[in-house]
């Protein structure tokens, strides 16, 4: 079910969309970043042969935020092409802006015409927010390294939920679809800019390496559940049936994109928001699992560790942007990634207090899988296999090591 729902989206979604409309005038480039009380320019361009004077007024959607000059541009007749007019802009305060323009004749086609204008208070905190930036992204791809090594070097993957792991498959695959279509499709494209004429395509690089890396490494500790001991765990019934509610809601909105209902565009957000949805629910089977086993042996804790100091990065990250360019309205009015960071964070609050507290040491009950809806796996073996007994020795070293120190100390 978990390979349906990942490779459903790809089956139709490169169908031709409508054009962009083109426009005579244009501003190059099309964003600029600036410094408070620093100046820059851009240049405005147009790319037709009038045959009357035309005038252009330049407007900004915050005028006590950047003063622009010239604000009033005369094109003459005839004017050789392409026509360019440079245009002084000078911050006064913190934010964003959108720079627009209206021309005096309808021959000049203007509604392409249009700059994202960011102004901040220092370039040293954007460095330093692009560096934790990196480092958090870094650190979040590292992540899925501890538990492939954890199951090699155990031979086994006992004590990994399969649920999660069907979960986290599907989820990064519609997010990698959502970020590949809208970086990689100019059909997409088109339709995006449509309908947000004056923004930016919100992908970037590596939010595509990201996902697909995610993608990749699941499937091979996937692979390993096949290959090495698995204490006769499957996919419970109970994710078997979100998946198939997932694949169920992504085909019809894959037929309505077929047959013109919703624009592919639209399908890509529905990835996104079961993506959301996935990243709300995935961590639930194993925390469950680990308080039926009363253990997190096998279930490593490195991945909780990277993902913890990775929320904590994202989050630092986003306070540093809302502070430069004054724009807290993006965490406390759009709260989205905020919330889902923040929850994160608390599930890996969780696990580490599972691990270092509530089970700290210890060894599963038994070795079955006792699945999410609380029945025991039929090809669960009774007995404690000789991972496991190694497992228990180890536990039962460290906490007589933890007993000789409390009484060396007493």
């Amino acid at each position: 079910m978990a390979l349906c729902v990942t490779c459903l989206p790809f089956l139709g979604i490169l169908l031709g969309l409508p054009l962009l409309i083109n426009s005579d005038l244009v501003m190059d480039p099309k964003a600029l970043t600036i410094v408070v009380n620093q100046q820059a320019t851009f240049n405005l361009i147009s790319k037709t042969k009038i045959s009357e004077d035309v005038n252009v007024q330049l407007m900004v959607s915050y005028a006590d935020i950047v003063v622009l000059e010239p604000s009033e541009i005369k094109i003459p007749a005839n004017a050789p092409v392409p026509f360019t007019q440079i245009i002084s802009v000078t911050s006064k305060s913190p934010g964003y802006v959108d720079v627009t323009a209206n021309a005096s004749s309808s021959s000049l086609e203007v509604d392409g015409a249009f700059l994202k204008v960011t102004s901040e208070h220092s370039s040293e905190i954007e460095i330093i927010s692009v560096v934790v930036g990196w480092i958090y992204f870094v650190v979040w791809s590292v992540s899925f390294y501890p538990q492939i090594f954890e199951n090699w070097r155990r031979k086994s993957v006992v004590g990994l939920n399969f649920d999660f792991l069907t979960l986290n498959l599907t989820g990064f695959t519609l997010y990698s679809l959502f970020n590949c279509g809208l970086y990689w499709i100019p059909s997409i494209q088109e339709q995006y800019f449509e309908r947000n004429p004056r923004s930016g395509i919100p992908v970037q690089p590596n939010d595509i390496f990201f996902g697909l890396h995610a993608v990749a490494v699941t499937l091979i500790t996937i692979f390993q559940c096949f290959l090495y001991e698995r204490g006769g765990q499957s996919v419970s019934i109970v994710a078997r049936s979100i998946q198939g509610a997932f694949f169920i809601f992504l085909f019809i909105s894959m037929l309505c994109s077929v047959f013109k209902v919703i624009l592919w565009l639209d399908f890509l957000y529905y990835c996104s928001y079961v993506k959301l949805c996935i990243t709300l629910i995935k961590y639930i089977p194993q925390g469950y699992m680990n308080f039926r086993r009363k253990s997190t042996v096998g279930w490593s804790i490195g991945n909780i560790l990277c993902d913890f100091t990775g929320g904590v990065l994202s989050i630092l990250q986003m306070v540093l942007d809302a502070y430069n360019y004054h724009d807290w309205a993006s965490i406390f009015l759009s709260p989205t990634k905020f919330g889902l960071g923040l929850i994160s964070i608390i599930f890996d609050v969780f696990f580490m207090v599972q691990h270092y507290i509530l089970y700290r040491n210890q060894a599963p009950l038994h070795s079955g899988y006792e699945r999410i809806d609380g029945s025991d796996s039929s090809e669960a073996p009774t007995t404690i296999t000789p991972h496991e007994a190694s497992v228990v020795d180890e536990c039962h070293q460290s906490a007589s090591q933890d007993v000789i120190s409390s009484e060396s100390v007493t």
